[in-house]
């Protein structure tokens, strides 16, 4: 059941690529999250995100980092399309049909954060100190959060719970 396992996920966009904004301006306010070309975040897309998982939108390689939104995954993963477009961006002559290599996940806008929150919020904040974004050498663009870590962003940033409603409705 969507939702019962639900997990968390910190997923990184930099904002000339793709921005919050133009989540929120896709149709449908849903978009693919393509492009991913790191093995081990390729296996959280492939093998761990699912349906239902919440993520927060990192705006990375600007001048000042951060979480700027709130999305939750719509689609599980499946191949990456644009490593089989020669004319794309995050094309790899090393896939295929037969081996995609790459996946992708589709998401959708679930809610804004009053404030961005950057990486010395993240520090000031004894809960978010600890998240993997702010280790040392880990350019992962797909990570996990923990669901406590979640709550402490939503608290933190002036977010609503956007599964809230969802939950309300099982009970």
């Amino acid at each position: 059941m969507v939702g019962q396992n639900r997990r968390y996920w910190l997923m990184k966009s930099e904002p000339q690529c793709f921005s919050f904004e133009d989540l929120k301006k896709a149709p449908g306010r849903t978009n693919c999250w393509d492009g991913v070309r790191n093995f081990q975040a390729r296996n959280f897309l492939r093998d761990e995100v699912q349906i239902g998982d919440g993520v927060l939108f990192y705006h990375s390689n600007i001048s000042e980092p951060a979480i700027v939104g709130l999305a939750k995954v719509v689609r599980a993963g499946y191949p990456d399309h644009t490593a089989l477009d020669p004319r794309a961006e995050h094309f790899d002559p090393r896939a295929g049909d037969a081996n995609p290599i790459w996946y992708m996940v589709d998401v959708a806008y679930a809610g804004d954060l009053a404030r961005p929150l950057t990486r010395d919020d993240l520090r000031r904040h004894p809960v978010l100190a600890g998240m993997d974004v702010l280790r040392k050498g880990n350019r992962l663009s797909v990570q996990p959060v923990t669901e406590t870590q979640w709550f402490a962003v939503l608290e933190v940033g002036g977010a609503l719970d956007p599964f809230a409603e969802e939950q309300r409705g099982k009970t």
